[in-house]
């Protein structure tokens, strides 16, 4: 099978919302931040100030190490730009909707681990990618 190469394609700027603004200045100097809940100590992605575990309102953010494992991914090829989106499961224990980047498409596989890599977007802050680790 002939290499494909995840392209660089242009992604859209997010929009921060309150409960994500402090995610977003974050990404912006290059740190990935999770939440955690003080009641139960779950760490919870995406984003918000609730615990989606036990519906606790005392949640704290906090630097995530950036590295993971692939838990399944799927290949956009009828595309213009073909890429990988996939469910990234974390270090800290969440499992994270993101793309897979910078790598041959067809290397991807389940189980691999992979490093945060963040990726511009349009008039925004970066949004948070994986390519695989070394």
């Amino acid at each position: 099978m002939s290499e494909t190469k995840a392209a660089q394609r242009k992604i859209t700027a997010p929009t921060p919302t309150p409960d994500t603004i402090e995610f977003w200045k974050a990404a912006e100097q290059g740190k990935l931040m999770l939440r955690r809940c003080s009641a139960c100590q779950k760490t919870h992605w995406y984003p918000r100030p609730v615990c989606p575990h036990c519906f606790g309102d005392a949640t704290e953010w906090f630097e995530a190490a950036g590295t993971g494992e692939i838990y399944t991914f799927s290949i956009m090829r009828r595309v213009p730009e073909p890429y990988a989106i996939a469910y990234v499961t974390l270090a800290e224990g969440p499992t994270m909707l993101t793309n897979i980047v910078g790598v041959d498409l067809n290397t991807i596989r389940i189980g691999q681990k992979v490093k945060l890599a963040w990726t511009p977007t349009e008039a925004g802050p970066p949004v948070p990618c994986f390519t695989l680790a070394d």
